[in-house]
């Protein structure tokens, strides 16, 4: 079964916390750990996570991968 990458990122907010909670609702897994820095433009922490989740289709570069 294919498995698919997504990497999640956001400002340093609750909005972060709840984009990941809706993806390991919808089935994804977390991959390794989550990363911040610091965004010196806009003066504020950006985070991001890896997500992964098998598939029943094959994958394929058109995809959304949100929507899966």
């Amino acid at each position: 079964m294919p498995k698919i990458y997504r990497l999640l990122t956001e400002d340093d907010t609750s909005a972060f916390c709840h984009k990941v909670s809706e993806a390991l609702s919808k089935g994804w897994e977390l991959h390794g750990a989550p990363a911040y820095a610091f965004d010196a433009a806009r003066g504020v922490m950006r985070c991001a996570q890896a997500v992964t989740k098998q598939i029943e289709a094959d994958y394929h570069p058109e995809m959304k991968l949100g929507q899966q």
